[in-house]
């Protein structure tokens, strides 16, 4: 065997990318861990019930009844019949995924899960709750508490395509499940697995330990040492997530250790009794273990022990490791072994992934913890002859020339022994590109809650705000790819951690309730927002930007495309170049090709990050990139038409246009001859256009009248009558180009309406959209008709985005962004992205997240969701309860009555149901909620969104057919599935559906 082993690309290796776990306590691992090495014990004592002889003793896990329900999609009802370790359990499992960054709705591989938890009476809990006696069948209690489904109730609830395995060898189960995921891993049955074991019992027992049983008289756990007289039961849970060793290098994962090989093998008829352990089985099974991995069991410094304090165990676990170990050194004392359970107990079937937990977290930070009350060892225990020594202080890792690396040991109870042999994580392999990215990032957090949201962002302020130290686009890309999308969301954007930390602490408290937009709207604007430099910044970040604006740049020729791209691109820092560049956009002959070219390439950007518009609306010359987006024109033609657009208007005596908030009406009587309406842009907001005389003293005459108006950073009198002189030759430009008709809705900005096919392929419209009035508040209308939906600017400023939140059909179901900040504003372009981007995502449209980093950026350790949870446990016979008649279990109360409900809804009253039908309503509510446990419920709430499923029907059913004499099956629920529209059939006419 080898020193060193080679963890290349072609190894078998495999890496604990993430652990989760609740121990006696605490249920956080960070805090565990610190709990170690401070030598904690864990165990809680019990001296008021002791008998003289004895003290109870017990390793609680706090909390252990509570649970978040509302993010499993549990109903409060159904959330009670669970078993508390099959909660605990997708807790885990759930809090483990997201530490790792991974979310199994895209993820690449199928992931599976392995585990196993202990023996429980809870289903005998509930038997005797009077509000579950005779109202829920045992069958749906055996599903809810079975130990056969601890494993495939996670990858239900989690969307887990890989094997689903339950593992149950008793107190080896959860390292064994472990090895059996690192055997799928290596086959290729998954590419990401789950692994460890539960076991909790609630309520905790406080038992009196018998005389002369396997449990400790003084409540104390002594693993090895020579006062050692039992072991001390405990609660627990541990989950890691174990992943290809050169699949998490590949993915930046942070790597806590490496699983070099593993066994597993049983003890046979060789021992004393089934109860007892066996040298040999457990020797061969660590020799094998090493053999799997390929390593001299003399480079091994530390081994975590099974260790549980019995006079029996612990002599011939001793005498197994030291006759494995012999087959590769003579050393002696070299190798440290220690034990958890002094500090939490024995946690049964939790028991060895909760030691594969400790032996990793040293391994990788090079401190092993103590085992606590060593004093000397037991009379049976030779540790004189062996490479052993017990670590009874806090230990650094003595140097080594190779990897630290390390044992995890299990035993169980009938003679199944496991072994898993772990090594210090090779170090990162360097990003392919370099890290830094100094520039705006976008934190994006989503939670099932409001609350949930808030304390998320909370959370992650101050985990920013202490590791100001992690890469700020790490962050960023932890939030945006390794994180499940929820739907209440918030975003920020900023540049450092101490802006991140005090953005969130804001946002915290206006949080967005996702809509899932299904359409999108692009909104090109005008002329008017033009500026120097406007896509300096952009072209440096976005490639899609860069690629489009590099297109129509050499479309325009050397002059023109010259003249676009040194507007486009102008650095402020160079003053000259910087005010030529704002000179050129003065007349209409470069302003409108920088124009186009502008939000065509903003349009190419939103497109590579996903945003696909379901509809384009184009303000004046915004028409030309509406139309190149909808399929109309090609880049080409549209900017053959742009720059002839520019040309003509351009040519044109001197004009203007003016901005007037009134409305068309109020406006009409003051026009004269030489101005024209151009543009109606809101109920009370139009545009003048004429001659720079006549519109200087129209604005003068306004004033007088205290009306406001404002004139345009527009040099020529668009959509006047000034421009009637240039259609002619405007027609024959466009007889030279190709037009199509749309392939997606181009809503026009002349009369409101989407464009035909026939108006798109017909030159007089383009003609006539030239010089009529801008109808943009008619398209408005049409663009925020239909329901929900966003409506995105795409070009500098906010000029439509305003106009779009004032509009009269605007809805709660709408959201309005823009892309690009004012000039005056003086903010980042790609900050205003991002911040679009946030909302976008946050109005639920999904966005292509690695788009918006160039580097190749890892993931980042942070906060995983705080889980929102309430307590669930039975109601004991004797104490006050609902009859069984009145429907299913209900939660008990909140933490301090403080929580919220599942569903922050209001009752079913008239108001909601028609009033002859009231009294029927009520009662058919009462039922779902009764059955859902729940205190209230709108008429129109999801009956399975509220936590339903199809077994929870069948109870429904029943009870309708109980309270109501009506027989409904499992099918018409599915079909009406609310209050509203079961109501029906509840009726006599309703009945045969």
């Amino acid at each position: 065997m080898s020193d060193t082993h080679p963890l290349g690309e072609d190894s078998a290796a495999v890496a604990i990318i993430s652990m989760a776990g609740r121990y006696p306590g605490t249920a956080d691992t960070g805090d565990f861990w610190e709990h170690l090495l401070a030598g904690d014990e864990l165990i809680t004592r019990f001296p008021e019930a002791a008998d003289g002889r004895a003290v109870p003793a017990y390793g609680i896990v706090p909390d252990a009844e509570w649970f978040d329900s509302a993010y499993f999609g549990y109903s409060p009802a159904e959330a009670l019949l669970l078993d508390p370790q099959q909660r605990i359990f997708l807790e885990c499992c759930a809090e483990a995924l997201e530490r790792a960054g991974c979310v199994p709705a895209t993820y690449r591989d199928p992931i599976g899960v392995y585990a196993g938890s202990g023996a429980s009476s809870y289903v005998d809990q509930l038997r005797a709750d009077p509000s579950v006696q005779g109202v829920v069948p045992d069958w749906h209690l055996q599903l809810a508490t079975g130990v056969d489904f601890l494993t495939t109730r996670a990858a239900y609830k989690l969307g887990l395509t890989g094997p689903a395995i339950t593992v149950q060898t008793a107190c080896s189960t959860s390292l064994v499940a472990v090895h059996l995921a690192v055997q799928a891993l290596v086959t290729g049955e998954c590419g990401l697995a789950l692994a460890g074991g539960v076991s909790i019992r609630t309520p905790h027992p406080v038992v009196v330990p018998p005389e002369g049983s396997i449990f400790s008289p003084d409540g104390h756990c002594r693993p090895f040492d020579a006062s050692a007289q039992g072991t001390v039961g405990a609660d627990g849970a541990g989950v890691v997530v174990l992943k290809r060793l050169s699949d998490a290098r590949a993915d930046g994962d942070h790597i806590h250790a490496v699983i070099l090989g593993s066994a597993v093998n049983n003890d046979g008829v060789d021992k004393v009794g089934f109860t007892a352990p066996g040298v040999t089985g457990q020797s061969t099974a660590i020799r094998t273990a090493y053999a799997v991995a390929g390593i001299d069991m003399g480079t091994v410094g530390y081994v975590e022990a099974h260790g549980t304090g019995t006079s029996m165990g612990d002599p011939i676990e001793i005498s197994a490791l030291t006759k494995a170990f012999r087959a590769d050194t003579d050393r002696v004392g070299y190798c440290r072994i220690g034990s958890v359970k002094s500090n939490i107990g024995h946690t049964d079937t939790a028991s060895g992934v909760i030691g594969l937990i400790k032996a990793a977290l040293a391994v990788e930070h090079g401190r092993i913890p103590p085992t606590l009350h060593f004093e000397a060892p037991g009379k049976e225990i030779d540790l004189d002859s062996s490479p052993f020594v017990v670590n009874a202080e806090l230990t650094s890792w003595p140097d080594t020339d190779g990897p630290r690396r390390a044992g995890v040991n299990s035993l169980g109870i009938g003679g199944t022994n496991a072994h898993v042999v772990l090594e210090q994580a090779p170090s990162p392999a360097p990003p392919r590109q370099p890290a830094a990215d100094p520039g705006p990032q976008l934190l994006p957090l989503s939670a099932p809650t409001r609350e949930g949201l808030a304390e998320s962002a909370v959370q992650l302020a101050d985990h920013l705000a202490k590791h100001p130290q992690t890469p700020l686009a790490d962050v960023a890309r932890t939030l945006q790819t390794r994180r499940r999308g929820h739907p209440h969301r918030l975003h920020v954007v900023t540049a450092d951690h101490t802006a991140a930390s005090r953005l969130l602490r804001t946002e915290a408290g206006r949080t967005r309730h996702r809509f899932d937009a299904t359409r999108l709207t692009f909104l090109f604007p005008g002329q008017g927002g033009q500026h120097p430099g406007m896509a300096r910044e952009l072209y440096a970040w976005s490639p899609a930007f860069r690629t489009r604006v590099d297109v129509c740049v050499d479309l325009l020729g050397a002059d023109l495309g010259a003249a676009v791209r040194a507007a486009l691109l102008a650095d402020p820092d160079r003053p000259e170049e910087f005010a030529a560049a704002r000179e050129s956009l003065v007349p209409m002959q470069v302003a409108q090709p920088v124009l186009f070219t502008l939000q065509h390439a903003l349009a190419g950007l939103w497109q590579s990050l996903g945003m696909v518009a379901t509809s384009v609306l184009g303000h004046s010359l915004g028409a030309y990139a509406a139309a190149c987006t909808a399929g109309v024109l090609s880049v080409a033609d549209a900017l053959t038409l742009v720059v002839e657009r520019g040309r003509l208007l351009g040519a044109l005596p001197a004009g203007a246009m003016l901005a007037v908030s009134l409305s068309p009406a109020e406006l009409g009587p003051l026009l004269t001859d030489e101005l024209s309406l151009a543009a109606v842009n809101g109920a009370t907001q139009c545009v003048v256009s004429g001659p720079v005389e006549a519109t200087a003293r129209f604005q003068g005459l306004l004033t007088e009248q205290d009306v406001d108006s404002r004139r345009l950073h527009i040099s020529s009198a668009a959509h006047s009558h000034l421009v009637d002189a240039v259609l002619d030759e405007f027609a024959d430009t466009l007889g030279t180009v190709e037009l199509k008709a749309p392939v997606i809705p181009w809503i026009s900005d002349t009369h409101g309406r989407p464009v035909t096919a026939d108006e798109a392929r017909d030159p007089r419209y383009w003609t006539a959209h030239l010089r009529h009035t801008v109808r943009f508040d008619d398209a408005l209308a049409t663009a925020l008709d239909g329901g929900s939906g966003v409506l995105l600017e795409v070009g500098p400023g906010h000029t439509l985005s305003t106009l779009a939140r004032r509009h009269r059909a605007l809805s709660d179901g709408h959201g309005v962004l823009s892309s690009l900040p004012h000039a005056a504003e003086g903010t980042s372009a790609r900050a205003a992205v991002l911040d679009a981007a946030g909302g976008l995502w946050s109005h639920g449209l999904p966005l292509t997240w690695d788009l918006l980093h160039q580097a190749d950026r890892r993931g980042a350790v942070l906060p995983t969701y705080p889980f929102q949870r309430r307590r669930y446990a039975p109601t004991p016979a004797e104490q006050p309860t609902r009859t069984p008649e009145a429907g299913a279990p209900r939660a008990r109360p909140t933490r301090a009555e403080a929580e919220t409900p599942r569903h922050n809804v209001a009752p079913v009253t008239g108001a909601t149901t028609p009033t002859h039908d009231g009294d029927l309503a009520e009662r058919l509510a009462k039922a779902f909620c009764d059955i859902l446990g729940l205190s209230q419920i709108d008429a129109d709430d999801n009956f399975f969104e509220a936590g339903g499923d199809s077994l929870i029907a069948v109870r429904l059913a029943s009870l309708i057919d109980r309270e109501f004499g009506v027989k409904v099956t499992v099918r018409t629920i599915l079909l009406a599935p609310s209050v509203a529209r079961l109501l029906p059939h509840l009726k006599p006419e309703g009945r045969q559906a």
